[in-house]
C-alpha cells in the first residue's frame, strides 16, 4: 500500500503553505488519526480571494492551448499517482479500494474531457436583419470567463466532485478558491499539489480546508462572481440566500427511485440495483433509495434482491473483497439506523440488515414503509433501500414524482412508450433507461430540479455556467 504523509499543507495562491496542522483527518475504518492538514483562517481565505481577483485578467488571457496543457499535465500526473490517489481516498472516505480506483479513473476522465473542451469555446454569428430597422446589422457573440469562482465540494466523492469544479474552471480561464470537505480534504489537496507544478498565473487557485464557521467568505464575498456548491440541501439553499449577486450552481441531495417494469430482465436489474443501492455504503445523492417493482414480478424480485443483499461483504475498505465499507461517521450511521428503527416501529418489514456497530451499518432493505416516514421521504445517504409494488406505470411515475427531490431516476423496461412517458413526465434532471439512477458519465449534463438543486455539471455545461456571453453588434451600411 502507498504511504501517506503525516501532514499536508493547504494551497494559497498556487503555493503550498503550512500555517498549522489543526485539522485531524480520521481513517474512517480504524477511527484513528490518519494525518493532519493545515486549516485556513479568515485572513488566509481573504488573501486567496484577493489573489484570485488579481489572477482574473491573466487567466482570461491564457490561450486555449495553454489551458489545455495544464489539464493534460494533470491527467498525466493523476495516472502516475493512481495508486496513491486511490489509497488516500480509501483511507479518508472509507471507500472500498475497488470503488476508490474507479473514482480515480473518473477523475482522469473528467480532466481529459476538460482538456478537450478547453479548445472548443465556440460562439455564433447571428443575422439581426429580422426587420427593416435592423437592415445592415449583424451580431457575433462569444463566451468570456465570469472571473473569480468559489467552490465547495463534499465528502462522498472527494476527487471527482472537486474535479467537476476545478477542471472546467481551468478550461475557461476562471481563477478559483476551493473549500474541500473537512472530513475528506486530501483528494483536493493532491489536485492542488499537481496544479502547483504548472505555469498557471499566481492566484489562479487556492485550496483551503476550513471550518464551516470560518468559511463565510467563500459564500458572501462580493469579489467572487460565482459559487458552485455540492452538498446537503439545507446548507446549499442557505448559502444561496447569502450569496448576493453572484451566480450560484447547487448540486444537492436526492431520493432516487428505480422502477422495475413487468417486462424487465430481472437478473440484469438485480445486479445493477444492488450496485446502485449499496455502492460506497449508499453515500451518493443518486444512490438507489426507492425500488418500485411491478406487482406481477414483485415477490420474485424481492426474493432475489434479499438473497443477493445478504451476500454483500462488509468490512475493511482496504480489502478487495469488501463491498460495504464504513459510513463517513458514527453519527451519520446512527442517524440512519434511527430512521430504520422508526420505520419498523411504524409497521415496516425489515427484510434484511438493520444492524449497526460504530459507523458500520448493514445493507438494509425495508418494505411496507409508512408514506410519512423519514426513511422514505428524506435523503437516506446510506445503505438503505425501500421496496414498493406498483400496478401501472402511471402509478409508478406518480410515486417517483411524489418526492421533494428530483435528481435522477432509473427505469428498467422494454416498452418504448413507457420510456418516453418517463422522459416527459418525471420531474428529475435525468432519466436512465435499463440502469440505475446512480449511473453517470462525466461529460453528460448532470444536475437536479426541485430540492435537488440548480444548474448542471458535466464539463461543457459547467463551462457555460463559468462564462458569460459577450455580444458584438456590427452596423454595415
Amino acid at each position: 500500500m502507498p504511504q501517506l504523509k503525516d501532514t499536508y499543507p493547504l494551497y494559497l495562491n498556487n503555493k503550498a503553505e503550512q500555517p498549522n496542522t489543526d485539522l485531524e483527518v480520521i481513517d474512517k475504518y480504524t477511527g484513528e488519526v490518519a494525518f493532519r492538514v493545515a486549516q485556513a483562517d479568515p485572513e488566509i481565505i481573504d488573501k486567496a480571494i484577493a489573489g484570485a481577483v488579481a489572477a482574473a485578467e491573466p487567466m482570461a488571457r491564457m490561450a486555449s492551448y495553454e489551458r489545455k496543457a495544464v489539464l493534460d499535465h494533470c491527467v498525466k500526473r493523476f495516472r502516475e499517482r493512481f495508486d496513491e490517489l486511490a489509497y488516500a481516498l480509501c483511507v479518508e472516505a472509507g471507500k472500498p479500494i475497488g470503488d476508490s480506483e474507479g473514482e480515480v479513473t473518473r477523475l482522469i476522465d473528467t480532466f481529459q474531457i476538460a482538456a478537450e473542451e478547453s479548445t472548443r469555446m465556440y460562439g455564433e454569428v447571428m443575422p439581426l436583419d429580422i426587420s427593416e430597422r435592423a437592415k445592415g446589422y449583424q451580431s457575433i457573440w462569444k463566451r468570456y470567463p465570469v472571473g473569480p469562482c468559489s467552490f465547495i465540494s463534499p465528502f462522498n466523492f472527494p476527487l471527482n466532485l472537486a474535479a467537476h469544479k476545478v477542471a472546467p474552471a481551468i478550461a475557461v480561464g476562471c481563477p478559483f478558491v476551493m473549500k474541500p470537505a473537512s472530513k475528506t480534504p486530501l483528494g483536493a489537496l493532491i489536485i492542488g499539489e499537481i496544479l502547483a507544478e504548472t505555469d498557471l498565473p499566481e492566484g489562479a487557485f487556492s485550496i483551503l480546508p476550513a471550518s464551516r464557521d470560518g468559511a463565510a467568505l467563500f459564500t458572501e464575498d462580493v469579489r467572487l462572481k460565482m459559487l458552485s456548491f455540492t452538498g446537503s440541501p439545507a446548507v446549499g439553499w442557505e448559502l444561496k440566500t447569502k450569496s448576493g449577486k453572484k451566480k450560484v450552481v447547487l448540486e444537492l441531495g436526492g431520493n432516487a427511485a428505480v422502477v422495475v417494469d413487468h417486462d424487465a430482465d430481472l437478473e440484469d436489474a438485480l445486479e445493477r440495483i444492488v450496485f446502485g443501492a449499496f455502492y460506497q455504503s449508499g453515500q451518493s445523492c443518486i444512490g438507489v433509495q426507492r425500488i418500485l417493482v411491478h406487482e406481477d414480478v414483485y415477490e420474485r424480485f424481492k426474493e432475489m434482491l434479499v438473497e443477493k443483499t445478504k451476500t454483500l461483504k462488509s468490512g475493511d475498505p482496504k480489502n478487495r473483497d469488501t463491498f460495504i465499507g464504513p459510513m463517513i461517521s458514527e453519527g451519520e450511521a446512527q442517524r440512519l439506523k434511527g430512521w430504520i428503527d422508526e420505520a419498523v416501529a411504524n409497521g415496516a418489514s425489515l427484510l434484511c440488515g438493520g444492524g449497526c456497530e460504530g459507523n458500520m451499518l448493514e445493507a438494509t432493505l425495508l418494505e411496507g414503509v409508512d408514506q410519512h416516514a423519514q426513511a422514505l421521504n428524506e435523503e437516506a445517504f446510506g445503505p438503505l433501500a425501500i421496496l414498493q409494488p406498483f400496478a401501472t406505470m402511471d402509478e409508478a411515475l406518480e410515486e417517483v414524482n411524489r418526492s421533494e427531490f428530483g435528481l435522477q431516476a432509473g427505469i428498467f423496461t422494454r416498452d418504448l412508450f413507457h420510456m418516453f412517458d418517463a422522459w416527459d413526465r418525471l420531474e428529475v434532471g435525468g432519466i436512465v433507461i435499463n440502469d440505475v439512477p446512480s449511473y453517470r458519465v462525466d461529460n453528460m449534463p448532470y444536475g437536479g430540479v426541485k430540492d435537488s438543486g440548480l444548474g448542471r455539471e458535466g464539463i461543457r455545461f459547467a463551462m457555460e455556467d463559468m462564462t458569460e456571453i459577450r455580444n458584438l453588434v456590427i452596423r454595415r451600411t
